[in-house]
């Protein structure tokens, strides 16, 4: 099981204090947008090369826990 806070944080100096993968400024939203439009992990892996696998799931949990 991934566990999201392993792999997301809020910070206010990052991205104006909105979810994102740690260490980087790719947001929650941005990976559920392209997983929305295409549905597909590997599209969010060729936006965003430097994501894992790991990271893309911890994005997608913690939108759902934070519904």
């Amino acid at each position: 099981m991934i566990f999201p806070c392993q792999h997301i944080e809020i910070n206010p100096k990052v991205m104006l204090g909105k979810p994102v993968i740690k260490g980087t400024h790719v947001t929650v939203v941005q990976v559920l947008d392209i997983l929305a439009k295409s549905n597909c992990l590997n599209d969010v892996l060729v936006a965003h090369p430097h994501l894992t696998i790991n990271q893309i799931r911890a994005a997608v949990a913690f939108a759902a826990k934070s519904l």
